[in-house]
């Protein structure tokens, strides 16, 4: 059985995850007791398999059982990052349809305007406390039994990307569903290939309503292994927490391995990391330098993979292939790669195009099938629009993240939304959203705007645009700093050529041009 429940028959003293801030332990068999309440509780509230709830909270000991208890009763579950605005939160309860949001005191501040915007929400749960209009979640559950509900197929997650307009769209997997405690041949070959299993101690860095560590901390503990989830990521209790947990496997973007690099020598040194076999990155591109000095510091065991929320393909790179193949980030475990133009041509090995994979997993973009249609080609070949070229072994390179995504600090972040708001200011005229290059996040927002009227522009309307952001939008997607053009670059037909203004800034090799 590929599930906690299985461990916790078997070990269920065992801790199943730490809360590292505190050192609170959550057993396998407390876990147990909780997914079965939780989901008695959901079948109690008329949650019916295939129902859809949100989850919007930071890192708790509650978390993962929240989830495990909607997989358990067949639940649709969408993890909301703690950062986003009501609005943003709203859209997404609207557009997934769900029912039920359990959220926890330290989010009250985002949820209690969403009721009355939200009419199909009929119940607001919260963990770690309550306010007005909102159900305690922990002492709901306590009269429903610890024993299991009757097995129905496994819910899954329906996490949000983005749309054509901007907004972020649900993914949703159209694999076959499968009952209870199985799981699909693709998670069964990742778990393999990670050797996850009972010996397994994972460390978790990043929030969990991210893509990767969600899924991660659900294989691990559906393969009995044990996670230690930190509440915020800092260099220093990371490296602590591999040698008191004796961690063997773990999980980081690139931002993270360049502030360990920052730690003073003597301090990086100072802790006894024998017991890591493995040190799992993804989520942005890693710069040369800083990959090849981690694998000086921690040896081969630095393994890269690239994959998107729409989890069509999963193609990966070991320590040893990558030293040969430098900047690659490796070849198809899942699916196979292919580089085609804009007219479906395949391209051939060095040339760069847009990454399509065949025979990989499937799935749809909910509330947008002409998204959906973009992402296919005519042969039936999958796309997350990235784009990239190949080398005569097979070996992938990336050479664009979704044309014009910006990724920083590994957080995905999408220019329309941003250009969608700012548009909406009366001074604006028009404007442009992308990323420039950040040494410590990767990349960071750039925002360029033409005025209506340009004697306006200079460091106060800065300041009154840049809080406009922030009023609206969730901190890391607001500009680091807005320029003030006369013109902006179009085509004779009105395309805002984006490329072009980047590329400007990259000449000029600083923050303004």
């Amino acid at each position: 059985m590929f599930h906690p429940r299985a461990y916790a028959a078997k070990t269920p003293d065992r801790p199943a995850f730490i809360l590292a801030d505190s050192g609170e332990i959550i057993t396998f068999g407390k876990l147990e007791s909780h997914i079965n309440q939780g989901a008695h509780y959901f079948r109690h509230l008329g949650l019916q398999p295939k129902d859809h709830i949100c989850i919007l909270m930071e890192n708790n000991s509650r978390f993962l059982e929240v989830v495990m208890a909607a997989q358990t009763a067949g639940l649709y579950y969408t993890t909301i990052s703690s950062y986003l605005k009501p609005a943003e939160i709203e859209y997404i309860l609207n557009d997934s349809g769900s029912r039920v949001l359990i959220t926890s005191l330290a989010m009250r501040d985002g949820v209690t305007e969403i009721r009355s915007n939200c009419p199909k929400l009929e119940h607001i749960l919260m963990i770690n406390g309550v306010i007005p209009g909102c159900v305690p979640y922990e002492t709901q559950i306590e009269g429903f039994p610890k024993t299991p509900i009757p097995l129905c197929n496994s819910g899954r997650d329906m996490l949000y990307s983005s749309g054509t307009t901007g907004r972020p769209k649900g993914v949703v997997s159209t694999a076959e569903e499968v009952p209870f405690g199985e799981t699909l041949d693709s998670v069964k070959l990742l778990v393999a290939l990670y050797n996850f299993n009972e010996d397994t101690v994972y460390l978790s860095t990043a929030p969990l309503y991210h893509a990767a560590p969600l899924r991660f901390c659900m294989w691990v503990l559906n393969a009995g292994g044990t996670v230690v989830v930190m509440k915020k990521f800092d260099p220093l209790g990371a490296l602590s927490l591999i040698e008191k947990y004796r961690v063997t496997h773990s999980q980081w973007v690139p931002t993270m391995f360049i502030r360990m690099l920052k730690l003073p020598e003597d301090q990086r040194n100072s802790f006894d990391l024998s017991s890591h076999k493995l040190a799992i990155h993804a989520a942005a591109p890693c710069p040369v330098e800083v990959k090849e000095a981690m694998i000086q510091w921690w040896g081969p065991i630095i393994f890269e993979y690239y994959a998107g929320t729409e989890g069509n393909s999963f193609i990966a790179i070991t320590s040893e292939e990558w030293m040969t193949h430098k900047g690659s980030v490796g070849r198809c475990f899942i699916g196979k790669a292919h580089i085609l133009d804009d007219k479906e041509n395949e391209l051939p090995a060095g040339q760069s195009g847009t990454i399509f994979i065949e025979g990989g997993n499937t799935f749809e973009y909910h509330n947008d099938p002409a998204k959906t249609t973009e992402s296919r080609s005519s042969n039936g070949w999958n796309t997350i629009g990235d784009m990239g070229y190949l080398d005569e072994e097979g070996y992938l390179y990336l050479t664009d993240r979704k044309a014009n995504m910006i990724i920083s600090g590994g957080v995905n972040i999408y220019p329309q939304e941003v250009e969608n708001l700012l548009a909406m200011h009366p001074k604006i005229m028009d404007l442009a959203v992308f990323g420039l290059p950040n040494p410590d996040f990767g990349e960071e927002v750039k925002a360029v705007v033409e005025l209506h009227d340009p004697e306006e522009a200079g460091p106060a309307l800065e300041a009154e645009l840049m809080a406009f952001c922030h009023e609206r939008l969730a901190k890391y997607k607001c500009p680091k700093s807005i320029d003030f053009m006369n013109e902006l670059p179009r085509t004779p037909t009105g395309k805002l050529v984006k490329r072009l203004l980047r590329d400007q800034y990259l000449k000029a090799g600083t923050g303004t041009v």
